[in-house]
C-alpha cells in the first residue's frame, strides 16, 4: 500500500492513545507525548478505546524482570488489529526502548516508531516518517536534547500537576538500572521552574509535586548544596498555590535545611516519602545505598520533631540477594520505630542488566514470599494505629477526581488531606468540584483510608475548582477525546507484590 493510500485510508482526525507504565517520571512524560500529539492534530481516544486508536504509544519501564514479556503480550495482542486497518501506527518509547533499542523491531516487526527517554519530543516526526517512507523508524538519543517540560503538555489534572525539576540519577544502586537509561542528573534552572509553577497557578493549579528522580539532590548539577531547599522556600511566596509535595527524595541527600524549609514553608505539606529500601546496613551496603539505619532513623527523628503531624511513607525491598533472617529482622526494627503511614512494600526481583541480577545468594521465592507476608502484616497494623489518631480531628480536604471507587455507590466523595491521607466524606447538598476544599472531621480509620461521616463543615469553591468546571465542560462538547482518570498526587494505594515505579530512589 502507498503512503498516499495509508494516509486516505486513516480519514478524518487521527485518535491516540497512550499507555503508560511505571513511576511518575512515566506518568509526567506521558502527559507530554500526548501533549505532542494534540499539538501535531490528533485527538485522544476514548476511554476504552482498546487498541482502536489509529495511534497506540507504549511508554515503557525497565525495572521488572517480565517488563519485555509484558510489553510484547500487548504488542502481539493489537498485531491483527494494525494488519486489518490501514494507516494504524504504533509506537514504543520509554525506559525499556532505550535499553532494547534493537530488539523490538526484531521481535514486533509491526511496530512503526521506537523512541527513548531522551527525544520525547520527535514521536510526531518519526511517525510522520514512519507513515511517508513505510519502514519503521528507531530512533534512541544517548543524552538528553530538550528539558522536557518545554514540549507542549496535555495534564490530567485541571487542579493538580507534576513540575519536573530534574532528570535523570547519579547513584549507582546495584538493583536499579533507571539511571543507565535515564542518564546523569540534570537539573533546571530554578528560574525555568518558578517561571512554570506560577504559569500553572495562573490557569488554576492550586497543588504541584516537585518531581526527580532523586528529587532532593537538585542543585547538584548547578553547584549549590541547598538549592531544593530554596526552591520549596520560593513556592511558598507564589500567591494561588496552596499545596507543595515533591517526591522521592534519598536519604543520602535529606540534609537540615530541607527540613527547616518544610516547617517554615506554610503550603509545604507535612507529607514525606522516604524510601527505605532495607533496615539492614550489609543489605544497604550491597544495594550501594550510601546511608545506614542510625542514618535513616535519625532523619525520620528529625522530621517528627519539626513537623509533628507528618506523615511518612516508605519503599521497601524484601529478599535482596544475601538477605539473611536478621537482615529481614532488621528491616521490621525499623519499620516498627519509623511508624510509616503507608509501606509500599515489594518482592526482589531481577532487573535484567544490574549488579544485583548477577549476584550469589539469591533468595527462594518461597522464603521471600513468606518475609514478604510477615512484613505486609507488620506494617498493616501500623497504618491501621496511625490512622485512628487521626479520628477526632478536623481536616482540610482538596476534592479529588477519581480517587474513591466506590464514591458513587456509597453516595461519598474522596480527598486528600494535608498529609496526602485519602479521606471519604458525606457528599454535602451544595455542589463540590475537584479541586474545591471542604474542611471535615475524621470519624473512621481504616488502614489505607479514613471516613467523615458527618456533614461537612465547610465548603470553599476555588479557582482549581473552576479550572476543573471549565476544562470538563470543554471536553464533554468535544465530538471525540475524554479525559482518561487522574494520575493520583503523591503515593498511590500500595499494589501487593508489584512495583509501582522504579524503586530506585
Amino acid at each position: 500500500m502507498s503512503s498516499i493510500d495509508r494516509s486516505q485510508s486513516a480519514g478524518g482526525t487521527r485518535t491516540y492513545e497512550v499507555r503508560t507504565y511505571g513511576c511518575q517520571m512515566n506518568v509526567h512524560d506521558s502527559e507530554r507525548l500526548s501533549g505532542l500529539l494534540e499539538d501535531a492534530g490528533y485527538v485522544r481516544a476514548p476511554e476504552g478505546a482498546d487498541g482502536d486508536a489509529d495511534v497506540v504509544v507504549f511508554n515503557t519501564c525497565a525495572v521488572r524482570e517480565n517488563a519485555d514479556n509484558k510489553l510484547y503480550g500487548n504488542l502481539g495482542h493489537l498485531a491483527p488489529k494494525k494488519a486489518s486497518r490501514p494507516g494504524m501506527q504504533i509506537a514504543v518509547g520509554g525506559c525499556l526502548a532505550q535499553k532494547d533499542r534493537d530488539t523490538i523491531v526484531k521481535r514486533a516487526p509491526w511496530v512503526d516508531v521506537v523512541f527513548g527517554t531522551h527525544n520525547i519530543g520527535k514521536l510526531p516526526v518519526l511517525l510522520e516518517r514512519a507513515r511517508v517512507q513505510e519502514e519503521a523508524q528507531v530512533e534512541i538519543a544517548e543524552s538528553l536534547e530538550a528539558f522536557p517540560s518545554t514540549l507542549p503538555t496535555r495534564r490530567e489534572s485541571a487542579y493538580a500537576a507534576w513540575v519536573s525539576i530534574s532528570v535523570g540519577c547519579n547513584n549507582t544502586c546495584t538493583f536499579c538500572i533507571v539511571p543507565a537509561l535515564r542518564g546523569k542528573e540534570k537539573d533546571r534552572r530554578p528560574g525555568d521552574i518558578l517561571a512554570e509553577v506560577e504559569a500553572l497557578v495562573a490557569e488554576g493549579v492550586s497543588e504541584i509535586t516537585l518531581l526527580g528522580q532523586n528529587v532532593n539532590a537538585y542543585g547538584s548539577d548547578i553547584g549549590d548544596r541547598e538549592a531544593f531547599s530554596k526552591l520549596l522556600r520560593a513556592c511558598g511566596n507564589i500567591d494561588g498555590l496552596e499545596r507543595v509535595r515533591f517526591t522521592s527524595p534519598h536519604p543520602r541527600d535529606f540534609t537540615d535545611d530541607v527540613i527547616t524549609a518544610m516547617a517554615e514553608t506554610p503550603n509545604a505539606m507535612p507529607q514525606l516519602h522516604m524510601p527505605l529500601q532495607s533496615g539492614s546496613d550489609p543489605v544497604l551496603k550491597a544495594m550501594r545505598r550510601s546511608y545506614r539505619q542510625e542514618r535513616y532513623l535519625g532523619i525520620i527523628e528529625k522530621v517528627r520533631a519539626a513537623i509533628p503531624h507528618a506523615a511518612i511513607t516508605t519503599d521497601i525491598i524484601v529478599g535482596f540477594p544475601g538477605e539473611t533472617e536478621e537482615d529481614f529482622e532488621q528491616t521490621l526494627h525499623v519499620v516498627r520505630e519509623a511508624r510509616f503511614a503507608q509501606a509500599f512494600t515489594f518482592q526482589y526481583s531481577k532487573r535484567p542488566g544490574t549488579p544485583a541480577a548477577e549476584m550469589e545468594n539469591q533468595i527462594p521465592k518461597a522464603v521471600v514470599q513468606e518475609r514478604y507476608e510477615r512484613l505486609v502484616a507488620l506494617q498493616e497494623g501500623i497504618s491501621w494505629d496511625e490512622n485512628k489518631k487521626q479520628v477526632g480531628r478536623t481536616l482540610e480536604l482538596m476534592v479529588a477526581e477519581g480517587e474513591g471507587r466506590k464514591d458513587g455507590a456509597t453516595h461519598r466523595l474522596s480527598g486528600r488531606a494535608p498529609d496526602n491521607r485519602l479521606v471519604h466524606f458525606t457528599k454535602p447538598d451544595q455542589e463540590v468540584r475537584p479541586g474545591d476544599v471542604v474542611t471535615v472531621e475524621i470519624t473512621y480509620a481504616a488502614p489505607h483510608h479514613l471516613l467523615a461521616e458527618g456533614a461537612v463543615l465547610d465548603v470553599r469553591r476555588t479557582r482549581a475548582g473552576d479550572a476543573w468546571e471549565k476544562r470538563n465542560t470543554a471536553e464533554q462538547a468535544k465530538p471525540a477525546g475524554v479525559l482518561l482518570g487522574l494520575p493520583k498526587i503523591g503515593v498511590p494505594e500500595p499494589q501487593p507484590a508489584v512495583a509501582s515505579g522504579c524503586g530506585c530512589d
